[in-house]
């Protein structure tokens, strides 16, 4: 069965290769960028499937003007992904407010202004999808990406609560959590400074480390957009979904380590309460 698909950040990486995906299987999408005129050869090549969309998903009006666009060509809106985003390496030192300001508008205020742009229709609808790109950084405090990581554990802090909002009127939501995948996130869409010494052992290892991992990176955009075809066709869609074993090793060290960490200050956690409680 076709589906009416709305995908913010499609000129490139995931948002590219999802685009694509989707409509080779001949479903229907209205595909945002910046720039539309980086999409294109998408128009040329699956002509009224695809709607181009000038979107900056920071602005309310255009957000709204991307969902009217779903309406006016497809008639509704069966999925949003919410992939649009970018993260700078740094240290919190060198970071300045006004990029962390821009790094957060753009990861976390995006995904919530465009939720919030869908949410009228698909409650109107009884049905929906909402998918939003968080990271393996949104599970972990990802070294020199603190705006980034701070956004990204908001999304999935918004998400938890959107969650249990929408089953009440049928909408899924699905947090993904991409690792390393060979995409320009790695590239010109990251600006990477490796900073003082002070923090090298942290923040300069990020920096090289992406450096030496651009165009080497595990994932592969083209097998992501097929999970997420995959996730989108789902009844019952997990809510988190690590994408890449990169990911899935990342995260399984870290819950385990905050279990352990739980264990050990129990006793000083529970020693709050009141005593007769």
């Amino acid at each position: 069965m076709s589906q009416r698909w709305l995908i913010t950040g499609s000129s490139r990486g995931l948002g590219r290769a999802l685009a694509e995906a989707v409509l080779a299987a001949g479903h229907r999408v209205v595909a945002t960028a910046r720039d539309p005129a980086t999409l294109q050869d998408l128009a040329a090549r699956y002509g009224d499937a695809v709607c181009l969309v000038a979107l900056d998903v920071t602005d309310p009006t255009a957000a709204q003007k991307a969902v009217d666009t779903a309406m006016e060509a497809f008639g509704g809106l069966d999925v949003l992904v919410n992939n649009a985003g970018y993260g700078n390496v740094n240290s919190v030192e060198d970071t300045t407010l006004d990029d962390f300001r821009r790094q957060i508008d753009t990861n976390l205020f995006g995904t919530i202004i465009m939720t919030k742009a869908v949410i009228p229709l698909m409650r109107e609808q009884r049905s929906g999808h909402i998918i939003q790109l968080s990271s393996v950084g949104g599970r972990i405090g990802a070294p020199g990406r603190a705006p980034y990581s701070a956004a990204k554990w908001a999304v999935e802090g918004f998400s938890e609560s959107l969650v249990r909002e929408m089953s009440l009127i049928g909408v899924r939501v699905t947090v993904v959590e991409p690792g390393g995948f060979r995409t320009d996130f790695a590239g010109s869409s990251t600006q990477l400074n490796e900073g003082r010494p002070e923090y090298d052992a942290v923040v300069g290892v990020a920096a090289r480390a992406q450096r030496h991992s651009d165009g080497r990176q595990l994932g592969d955009p083209a097998r992501a957009a097929q999970v997420l075809l995959k996730l989108a066709s789902l009844e019952q869609p997990p809510f988190r979904l690590p994408l890449g074993s990169d990911a899935l090793r990342i995260i399984e060290q870290a819950d385990h380590a905050k279990l352990d960490e739980l264990g050990r200050w129990r006793e000083l956690s529970a020693s709050t309460n009141f005593p007769s409680a």
